[in-house]
């Protein structure tokens, strides 16, 4: 079979032309959802008399056995054939003859390509969302089984106030369930049935979108022809989201590089997701979440790329749109590969809970619990900040801690102070005492433990 234009052309395409212009080095990867759409288009043809229904039965019967040779290996690619669809089109025409050019019917590569975008996405959104719980569920068992560890919490890069461990921990899971939210929701905008738009204006043939979108299991129909064949909106939304997964996943690695310094000694990774120096033989490198932090990068250039690509075209499609693919393609990859790996490092991450829980008491973490201590004594807050501010200056300035300071010493700042302060002054009082809704103190934490294994489980 020659090209699906040749009719109207007498010069055969450049050689050059054909390498600069194929797709099928990377659109060969939708090639089962190509034959999916193809097989419910046959049956579509045939079911309206369109075709003969032994037509379309012989269509689609050899459209099993491509698949089946393209899983088994047996079938080669060519690249003068440009795309997937050409590819499997001329494979039918090879298996069947004549009948097999029955196939394009009512249809045009232009819807023929949005299907299989929308297919191949549908796809794996739902394997990218199942990735993600897993992992969300690797963080909830790590922060039961440091439930009551102490850490501290940092603002600016400075430490803050003592929390636990199992809190931190959840923030992320916080994170993780807004992208599983947000990739269910892009959903609905990818579950649309193209097919049927043609190139641009649709077919005078009696052809029935409402059952090729049942057979293929989509939840509605493009309405419009036009932007059936030229939307990408889907798949920059599908990148947007990966872009937000992405970077909580580099937040997340960037901490792990930090923490696994000699400079904060938190935590030590596994030998098996770290390595090792050329040079250096006490090195233990945090490559893999260091690699996770740089391929943030690379998922934002996906979208940046194809945002690029789309924001000058007019409608309808036009050939820039061949280049939505690659930028989908390797996000997928990235964000896939990411979540796996992270999903089996964190549960092997070893905890130094006492180095932690030294840092949490260090540094003067727990001033703002003396300020509110003094609130509760009938202060305003805003005096209570300046006496707890003064007090600090003092532990600064006689190297104490706060917990190293007498009820006299004390008292000379605010004679509203008492020995019950002293309830205030340990990091492991300071974060039992955050009960409001959401805080640090370990029945909050297990509130939101429940509930978070309640949404996964749901």
């Amino acid at each position: 079979m020659g090209k699906l234009w040749s009719g109207r052309f007498q010069e055969k395409t450049a050689k050059i032309v054909e390498s600069f212009t194929e797709s099928i080095s990377f659109d060969k990867r939708l090639w089962r959802y190509d034959i999916a759409g193809s097989i419910a288009h046959a049956q579509m043809l045939g079911r309206q008399g369109i075709i003969s229904r032994e037509d379309s039965e012989k269509i689609v019967h050899a459209l099993e056995k491509i698949a089946c040779e393209i899983e088994a290996g047996k079938l080669r690619f060519r690249e003068d054939l440009e795309d997937i669809h050409t590819n499997i089109e001329t494979a039918l025409v090879k298996k069947i003859g004549a009948v097999g050019k029955k196939l394009h019917t009512a249809r045009s590569r232009n819807d023929q390509v949005a299907l299989d975008l929308r297919l191949y996405l549908r796809a794996e959104i739902g394997q990218i969302e199942s990735l993600i719980k897993h992992f969300q569920q690797k963080l909830l068992d790590s922060a039961e089984k440091h439930i009551d560890a102490i850490m501290p919490g940092y603002t600016h890069m400075q430490r803050a106030q003592p929390l636990l461990l199992s809190h931190h921990l959840l923030a992320y899971v916080e994170m993780f369930q807004r992208d599983r939210e947000r990739l269910t929701d892009t959903l609905k905008r990818v579950d649309v049935l193209p097919l049927g738009a043609g190139a641009l204006a649709g077919t005078s043939l009696p052809i029935d979108r409402e059952y090729v979108a049942k057979l293929l299991g989509f939840n509605s129909v493009a309405e419009n022809s036009v932007d059936a064949v030229s939307d990408r909106d889907f798949a920059i939304e599908f990148l947007a989201d990966a872009s937000i997964l992405i970077m909580h996943l580099s937040r997340m690695a960037e901490e792990l590089v930090l923490w696994s310094t000699e400079e904060f000694s938190f935590i030590e990774l596994p030998d098996a997701f770290t390595t090792g120096s050329s040079i250096m033989p006490q090195k233990k490198n945090p490559d893999v979440a260091e690699l996770i932090r740089g391929k943030a990068g690379r998922v934002y250039g996906s979208l940046i790329s194809l945002l690029t690509t789309m924001k000058g075209l007019p409608l309808s499609y036009n050939r820039d749109m061949q280049e939505d693919k690659v930028p989908v393609f390797d996000a997928v990859d990235t964000v896939k590969a990411s979540l796996s790996v992270f999903g089996e490092m964190v549960p092997r991450i070893r905890f130094n809970k006492e180095r932690m829980s030294d840092t949490a008491s260090a540094a003067y973490a727990t001033a703002t619990d003396v300020a509110e201590y003094l609130v509760r004594k009938g202060l305003p807050f805003r005096e209570a900040h300046e006496i707890t501010g003064r007090i600090v200056l003092h532990c600064i300035e006689s190297r104490k801690n706060l917990n190293d300071l007498t009820i006299r010493e004390l008292k000379r700042f605010s004679p509203l102070i008492e020995g019950d302060v002293h309830k205030c002054l340990l990091a492991e009082d300071s974060a039992k005492a955050k009960n409001s809704r959401g805080g640090t103190s370990p029945s909050q934490v297990k509130k939101q433990l429940k509930r978070l294994r309640g949404l996964l489980n749901s």
